[in-house]
């Protein structure tokens, strides 16, 4: 069809963005045998970081079908485990995901994410969703209150309408929606900066540990991330606090990275020998929360509706969870003739009660009085619940673990904000 400013396109459901979240949510809403649109303003492949893929991303992929695609894809590399180490380069027993759960989920991946976005992109398509790519959205359609669609452009200014029942926003940490409509807050601690890297040639732990994924820490509750990838590269990032990485402010990222890599002797002797590849690359300001999930006719999908800082790898799986959900509470709202945002409060309690659980392990991580073998020392009996958060069972109830962790850390009361826009009572906005 024609890109011209006067077309308007017609469908079910119009995805912006065409991630982990939106290819998902996209193909089970055709799996449903919905007319489903994905926009995205990217070609692909194209690059994205977050590659480590914590275990329990194994029951959406399978929901999915594309477990053994990628167990035989030569973009990941097999993971059986997380480890610590510690300022003075002494490693933790490794947290071995089979020791905890008997079950497929347990081997999980290290992934290249330009490849694995594309498969994932691929089995959308072959599942009838149409892809429309090298289209940003650029404005909500508004029919009083409700959201009907979207006007995208192209690079060279042309636009072209969707029209559609419901809008679903999965552009990631761009976050389309929460931005033009005001909803985006920032996580008021979690204001951390990441600078990282690749590395080839990087040495690699022995046997089982070869795909491990390590959290090396730095002071001030820094650290840094060591995640192992296929053709001999390693992800190497640091995560910190954006004072901490820039007290010498004379220095460009490359050198600020090499004095961090002299100060933890683990990763500087994993990088010993090894060629560095490409550029160095930054990112800041990495949590939020939307104030809102959904409106009528929106819902928000993934990093779209909040996003966490990545210590626990969950950002994957949070994508690939909510996507799952969301494909189906937009088929069961299509079904009935209801796309109002309150259709969609299960989904929103649902997903912001996964988040919580892992954001509660993050506070707990960052607190400078808070130990995992302190912790697990004196409260042995919580090591499951804790292993189960780690690999992403947010299904779970953790409120005791994390009451006995009070003793430990300052852990966080839930966020108020982040349930879908639906008039209370006396006719005002209820979160």
């Amino acid at each position: 069809m024609s890109s011209s400013g006067g077309n308007m396109v017609e469908c079910d459901a119009i995805i912006l963005g065409a991630g982990p979240a939106g290819t998902t949510c996209g193909a089970i809403l055709a799996e449903h045998g919905r007319r489903v649109i994905i926009i995205d303003r990217s070609t692909f492949p194209r690059y994205r970081i977050g590659e480590s893929i914590i275990p329990y991303a194994w029951f959406p992929l399978q929901r999915l079908g594309l477990v053994e695609k990628i167990d035989r894809a030569p973009c990941s590399v097999q993971k059986h485990s997380v480890q610590f180490v510690g300022l003075d380069g002494r490693q933790t027993t490794p947290f071995y995901f089979r020791r905890h759960i008997d079950h497929d989920c347990a081997r999980t991946w290290q992934v290249v994410r330009s490849a694995f976005d594309q498969i994932l992109l691929d089995n959308a398509i072959e599942k009838g969703v149409e892809v429309r790519l090298g289209l940003a959205a650029r404005r909500l359609i508004r029919q009083g209150e409700a959201v009907v669609g979207v006007i995208a452009g192209d690079n060279e200014g042309r636009e072209t309408g969707f029209r559609a029942a419901m809008t679903l926003d999965a552009t990631g940490r761009d976050s389309f929606a929460a931005q033009q409509l005001g909803w985006r807050i920032n996580d008021p601690k979690l204001r951390k900066i990441a600078l990282w890297t690749y590395y080839k040639g990087a040495k690699r732990d022995p046997g089982i540990d070869e795909g491990a994924t390590t959290v090396a820490y730095l002071p001030g509750k820094g650290w840094f991330w060591y995640i192992p990838l296929p053709d001999d590269i390693v992800s190497v990032g640091i995560v910190c606090e954006k004072d901490y990485l820039y007290r010498d402010r004379d220095l460009d990222p490359r050198a600020m990275f090499e004095r961090e890599v002299q100060i933890q002797p683990w990763i500087r002797e994993h990088l010993d020998g090894a060629a560095q590849q490409g550029e160095y690359r930054m990112t800041g300001d990495y949590s939020y929360r939307s104030k809102h999930c959904a409106a009528d006719g929106l819902l928000l999908v993934g990093d779209a509706f909040g996003f966490l800082d990545p210590v626990f790898s969950s950002g994957v799986f949070l994508a690939l969870y909510s996507g799952v959900m969301a494909g189906d509470a937009v088929h069961e709202a299509l079904r009935l003739g209801d796309v109002s945002a309150a259709r969609f409060e299960e989904y929103g309690e649902k997903f912001r009660k996964g988040i919580e659980a892992m954001r509660r392990l993050v506070y707990a991580f960052y607190d400078t009085n808070f130990s995992f073998g302190a912790f697990l020392r004196a409260h042995p009996h919580f090591r499951r619940d804790l292993t189960d958060c780690l690999i992403g069972n947010v299904e779970m109830n953790f409120d005791p673990l994390f009451a006995a962790a009070r003793d430990f850390a300052a852990i966080p009361e839930p966020l108020p904000h982040g349930g879908p826009l639906v008039p209370s009572e006396t006719g005002a906005p209820r979160r």
